[in-house]
């Protein structure tokens, strides 16, 4: 029997679904970069595709297709809708897909973003305190350890060292400085920058892609940079419902003043806003909805849409830019690389962390408290794995905010990639309904993960793509979620009946607005109806679709360890502390008590200062864990 090669695999199927004779990318090309990509993905991932591709094998040859690439397009074509429509085959064909068109559209972005001259940096890379952890001492210790050095636990380190503690910062990614990442191949970005190489999804039907970064500045590093403020309707509930000190009248309004000064939040400006949201609000206007340019944490961004892959400009003002700095300055450290097994701590009060670099080699920091900053899905999972999440709150309410891609043709070019990735919302439908819509571009060439059809249908979409504008539509969701697991986090994911009503109603209001800007046709992302050319057709789709036809996607995972105060309800108190152990304390999105119903990042970082500043002021006091 010959042996399994992954790449000459996917060089098989890159033949098949982007065929070169129809203007595809070379099949070589597009699979060692693939094969390149799919090696750095954790063992299931890597089983479950080779599984597909013998799957698909077995599938495409016992309904003819033999050598497949080799076939007659007609043969070709018969087989792939065959397996589009099997149980199994249209999963693994799917996955499959992506996998390629991601490399391929990671080829095409790579020659556009690199070729030529380089934009200037807007400004350069600060002076951190970072150290590797395969250089740093198997022991050490401080007056706190931050696990986590994203929104939120970049603003409890700011917080706590401008209070006078002696703080460390134990980061599982590394420090990716704008300088490296202008010459990095795009696909080699995404696969660092992420966590499990952006190939997180929550488990459920359908399941929900959960891209998330792991990074020094965690997915600040990654995000769009969309900044909205808490809605006063749910900080409302925050401080009725939950009891959540930091939500009352007043008070978070206060720590968004400052998280916002201190990102430099501003509208887009509408030169740099680009075509895509243009057209958004264009279509907008027509319809007489509310809408306008989003605010971002992005002082001098020139529109390069790249934020997903990490701004090579040192635009977009994420915390390695902006309060990581600070935070360094006022002492603090960061060992970056650093893994945590578990929190430490016994007799009810905790010891700090024990941690491992990526060689293997363990170490452990010695601390009095410990702030857990690891993000919604990893935070429970760490804390299940150190012996502390007995709670039954712990990992439970998880909402994940998803949201669903759609498309409008347009029969004049749009080129969503040269303008702001995420640059225009439409809040019409936001109070009432709990649908936001925002435009939302791709770097160049890594949009045809939407795009539909095989073969030369594909090809010809993928050629045709500077003639698309996309919109993101989000719906606040209920507490569907759970994270699972200790060694390794698994979020599952229920999508409620309310939510799924939601989405298909963001949809069609999504699809409205493209129309109504001059679309010809909206893609919708639906398997069985593709393309529309009507809001009639559209809203007839969107009935008919059963929900695991969906593709959610999901960037903003919170309330997994919510904090409030009912102890039955809520693992943490109004600050943040664990309940049942001294010295342990939340302070990321995992605290939020519900979905913020916005893109929670000021949300996250404005509770974060507030829950710092609350044990740095315990600790100026007691000098011990409050």
């Amino acid at each position: 029997m010959p042996r399994f090669s992954l790449e000459r695999q996917l060089e098989s199927w890159s033949a098949v679904l982007l065929p070169p004779e129809v203007g595809g990318p070379e099949p070589a090309v597009v699979a060692q970069a693939a094969a390149w990509y799919a090696q750095g993905l954790p063992a299931p991932h890597r089983v479950g595709l080779r599984g597909d591709l013998v799957v698909l094998g077995l599938l495409a040859r016992s309904r003819g297709g033999g050598a497949l690439p080799a076939a007659e397009e007609p043969v070709r074509h018969q087989v792939l809708a065959a397996l589009a429509a099997h149980r199994l085959g249209g999963p693994g064909l799917e996955g499959l897909k992506v996998l390629l068109s991601l490399a391929a559209g990671a080829e095409r972005a790579r020659h556009e973003l690199q070729d030529g001259p380089l934009p200037p940096m807007v400004r350069p890379d600060p002076e951190l305190a970072v150290h590797s952890a395969r250089d740093w001492p198997s022991r050490s210790r401080a007056d706190v350890v931050v696990v986590g050095s994203g929104a939120g636990g970049a603003l409890v380190a700011w917080a706590l060292a401008q209070a006078g503690a002696e703080v460390l910062v134990v980061e599982e990614g590394r420090w990716h400085r704008g300088a490296e990442l202008r010459r990095q191949h795009p696909l080699a970005r995404w696969r660092d920058l992420y966590r499990d190489g952006g190939a997180t999804a929550a488990l459920g039907v359908p399941p929900v892609v959960l891209p998330i970064g792991r990074a020094v500045g965690g997915s600040t590093v990654v995000n769009s940079g969309t900044c909205y403020r808490t809605p006063p309707r749910v900080q409302a509930r925050w401080w009725r419902r939950d009891g959540l000190g930091l939500a009352a009248p007043g008070v978070l309004e206060g720590l968004l003043d400052e998280v916002e000064a201190l990102l430099q939040v501003a509208p887009v400006p509408l030169e740099v806003m680009g075509r895509n949201g243009q057209l958004t609000l264009a279509g907008a206007a027509a319809l007489g909805w509310r809408a306008g340019p989003l605010r971002r944490n992005a002082p001098g961004c020139g529109g390069c849409c790249q934020c997903a892959l990490g701004c090579p400009r040192n635009a977009k003002f994420g915390v390695h830019l902006s309060v990581l700095p600070e935070a360094c300055a006022s002492g603090a450290r960061i060992v970056a690389e650093a893994r945590v097994r578990r929190v430490r701590h016994e007799g009810g009060r905790a010891l700090g962390v024990e941690w491992e670099d990526p060689t293997g080699r363990r170490g452990r920091v010695d601390a009095p408290v410990v702030v857990v900053a690891a993000g919604a899905t990893e935070t429970p999972a760490l804390l299940r794995r150190s012996g502390l999440g007995r709670h039954p709150g712990v990992g439970r309410h998880l909402a994940l905010h998803p949201a669903l891609g759609v498309a409008g043709r347009f029969p004049e070019p749009v080129v969503g990639w040269r303008g702001v990735l995420q640059s225009a919302g439409v809040e019409e439908l936001h109070e009432r309904e709990g649908i936001l819509l925002e435009a939302t571009a791709t770097p160049p060439g890594m949009g045809s993960l939407a795009l539909p059809g095989y073969g030369a249908e594909l090809v010809a979409e993928m050629a045709g793509a500077d003639h698309l504008a996309t919109l993101g539509a989000m719906v606040a969701d209920l507490p569907s979620g759970r994270v699972l697991g200790a060694r390794r986090a698994i979020p599952v994911y229920r999508l409620a009946l309310r939510d799924a009503v939601r989405l298909r109603r963001a949809l069609v209001a999504a699809g409205e607005v493209l129309f109504a800007a001059g679309a010809e046709e909206v893609l919708t992302g639906l398997p069985r109806t593709p393309r529309v050319r009507s809001p009639e057709a559209l809203r007839q789709a969107a009935a008919e679709v059963r929900d695991a036809e969906l593709h959610l996607a999901a960037f903003h995972p919170t309330g997994s360890v919510r904090a409030g105060s009912d102890p039955d309800r809520h693992p943490c108190d109004p600050e943040g502390r664990l309940r049942g152990t001294k010295g342990v304390v939340i302070a990321d999105a995992s605290v939020l008590p519900s979905c913020p119903e916005v893109n929670p990042q000021l949300s996250i970082m404005a509770l974060a200062l507030g829950i710092g500043r609350a044990l740095g002021s315990a600790l100026a006091v007691g000098g011990a864990a409050p």
